[in-house]
């Protein structure tokens, strides 16, 4: 039934971009006749309509609510529910379940006469506010930058991660345009940053994608919120703060965590000549970070596919052979920033690395740490990532044994207190976290992130 109804609309989509005009598009349909799209048996995110490689994103059914009577549109990508995400080719993510652990902030409930969202329309209790303008100013050696200001910022009572009244079920949905049309898909006033077209008479939105690898595979993902500014920024995500309250850092390995890992660097190789280049210095001098994603500007498209992404490294993925492993996939992943040491980088050996474990065990070298020489951890930032498939293998299992990972205390007080203060009083932009003194929460207030 997937496979009919994905040709059905595949079908549909490839006769409509035929069409000499783009009848009854709220934003300019994209030009897709000569385009490269990742193969239907290559999803992880079943109910994604295309996923165009060519131009780097992703087609996804979109759906309608409101907050406080004004529209909002979203997206349904995960569920912690396994028949749920069976039915509706969600990723199947039972760690969701364990997201309010401790941070009620973290999900909120949602109003839908149907307990399956989507089904009909949805009240939500917060929303994002699309409408600053997202800058990005480099450093003088690109990173760190000396200005980032998010493009979104989520309000109070926002969370991507929701569950309808009555219901257990969690669910990641994440607002992406509020308001009626006309959408801003090029500035991004009224959309998000990686928003690049959206149609809602036929219910469909096309989504910057992010390429980047997991246990020594390419994979393609998204992305649409993040706990802290400067990630937010680099990440063209929504900036929410409350998320980093989430259960827990460095708890990839307890069951009761709502989190997976993923590792980004600062310093890995550079330059769209030399591939696989890594890091977030390569992000932003050669993957053009500073830019608006839009599908006008075909300079900063071009050079995403070519290698431009940080090449960010998940921990797990659904395909995983060992069932344990699969399930330990989350979409909210705690971001570990990798610092290589001087030697490393004067040597080259400063590689691309692809792998969880591979990444550990040439930390447990002391190559390779947190910024300011702190183990390689957990920054307590976490970002909004839902997989969408592989491009050509799938990830079967990790290519190093496994590596034990650190086990999280619960976040201090101190920091729980700054991040609810954010989270809560709207003039705040980005929290100044105190110092907790020690290696559990490595640089909480805020290296950046990942991906673009």
């Amino acid at each position: 039934m997937k496979t009919k109804a994905f040709l059905v609309i595949a079908l549909t989509l490839m006769f409509a971009a035929a069409m000499p005009a783009a009848v009854a598009q709220n934003t300019a349909a994209p030009n897709t006749e000569n385009d490269k799209f990742l193969p239907e048996e290559n999803l992880v995110l079943e109910s994604a309509v295309a996923v165009n490689l060519s131009k780097d994103f992703a087609t996804l059914p979109l759906h309608r609510g409101n907050v406080g009577g004004e529209p909002v549109w979203f997206v349904i990508t995960d569920t912690s529910d396994e028949a749920i995400a069976e039915e509706l080719g969600l990723n199947f993510a039972p760690k969701l379940s364990n997201i309010t652990t401790g941070c009620p902030l973290c999900a909120q409930q949602v109003e839908s006469k149907s307990k399956i969202l989507g089904e009909s329309e949805v009240t939500f209790e917060g929303k994002p506010d699309f409408s600053p303008e997202r800058i990005l100013k480099p450093g003088p050696t690109f990173f760190p930058p000396t200005l980032a200001q998010p493009g979104a910022l989520a309000d109070a009572n926002y969370s991507p991660f929701v569950r309808v009244r009555g219901s257990d079920v969690v669910y990641n949905a994440p607002i992406v345009a509020v308001g009626d049309e006309p959408f801003d898909a090029t500035t991004h006033t009224n959309t998000h940053d990686r928003l690049l077209a959206i149609d809602t008479d036929e219910m469909t939105v096309d989504m910057g994608l992010i390429r980047g690898s997991a246990n020594g595979k390419d994979i393609v993902y998204l992305n649409f919120e993040a706990s802290n500014s400067v990630t937010a920024t680099l990440e063209r995500s929504v900036f929410t703060p409350n998320l980093a309250l989430s259960s827990f850092p460095n708890g990839s390995t307890r069951q009761d965590s709502a989190r997976a890992e993923i590792f980004t660097f600062v310093n890995g190789p550079v330059g769209l000549e030399s591939p696989p280049a890594q890091g977030i210095t390569h992000l932003i001098r050669d993957g053009l970070n500073a830019q608006e994603l839009s599908l006008e500007n075909t300079e900063l498209l071009e050079a995403l596919r070519n290698g431009g992404d940080l090449e960010n490294v998940f921990e797990v993925f659904p395909t995983l052979l060992d069932p344990a492993l699969a399930q330990a996939y989350t979409p909210l992943w705690d971001l570990n920033v990798g610092v290589w040491s001087n030697a490393a980088v004067a040597d080259g050996r400063n590689i691309a690395l692809r792998d969880a474990n591979r990444i550990r065990a040439v930390a447990a070298t002391g190559e390779l740490t947190s910024p300011g020489g702190l183990p390689l951890a957990s920054a307590n930032e976490v970002i909004n990532c839902p997989a969408l498939g592989f491009t050509n293998e799938p990830p079967l299992e990790p290519v190093v044994s496994t590596v034990a990972t650190p086990i999280a205390a619960p976040i201090p007080d101190p920091i729980r207190a700054a991040i609810v203060s954010a989270a809560t009083d709207p003039e705040v932009s980005a929290p100044t976290l105190p110092d907790t003194g020690g290696a559990a929460l490595p640089n909480t207030g805020g290296v950046a992130s990942s991906q673009d």
